[in-house]
């Protein structure tokens, strides 16, 4: 359930409504940065909280399925932990596009609002902080996810595993910055484009996705 969730490609659709196909334009990356470049800031605003709509879906709907006690109990967190993975997983590895969708960012921030909402909301404010600053979207994705797993060890409740949700979460975020391994050598040349002004990063020559 959480893998076809998390697989719907939000960006393409909302694309081709538009009269755009993401997958040929800009970095031809059909996530909420690339939307945001290429269609706009409303539009990529749209494709980002669709995006984590996803995972904020796929996360919750096993606690609604079993209850709210259920919910509370080891085996609703795993539930929920399985589902929201899947729906990252869903996302980045998208049936429909041939298995290439975006970075996880978005989806990964709602799978982890809804089953640790405090590590998350921090982890998120430190990305608005890093976007600000650098004016550059891969920045604050690479160092939030850098950061997150410490911040879920520090912050995640006491009723959770401390150890697991930790584990799971330093896995996601190794994920989310090797997702990001051709913007961290742009970032490295200097070649990496702002989100206000400037050219979206060139695609490398090949064929076009379909």
């Amino acid at each position: 359930m959480g893998y076809l969730l998390g697989s719907i490609p939000s960006g393409l659709l909302v694309g081709r409504r538009r009269g755009v196909d993401l997958t040929t334009a800009g970095s031809r990356n059909i996530g909420a940065t690339n939307a945001f470049r290429v269609l706009g800031p409303r539009w990529g605003a749209l494709v980002f909280l669709l995006d984590v709509a996803k995972g904020y879906l796929a996360a919750l709907l096993p606690r609604l399925v079993a209850g709210p006690e259920a919910g509370q109990l080891a085996g609703g967190l795993a539930a929920s932990l399985t589902a929201g993975i899947g729906a990252i997983l869903g996302h980045v590895f998208t049936p429909w596009l041939r298995f290439r969708g975006g970075r996880g960012v978005a989806t990964s921030l709602g799978v982890f609002l809804g089953i640790m909402p405090v590590p998350t909301l921090v982890a998120f404010a430190l990305w608005i902080l890093l976007v600000a600053l650098s004016r550059r979207v891969s920045v604050g994705s690479i160092g939030a996810a850098l950061v997150y797993p410490v911040l879920v060890f520090l912050l995640v409740p006491d009723a959770l595993p401390r150890g697991v949700v930790t584990v799971v979460a330093s896995v996601v975020g190794l994920l989310v910055v090797l997702r990001h391994t051709a913007n961290i050598r742009r970032l490295l040349s200097g070649t990496e484009p702002p989100v206000f002004g400037g050219a979206s990063a060139a695609p490398s020559p090949g064929p076009k996705r379909p």
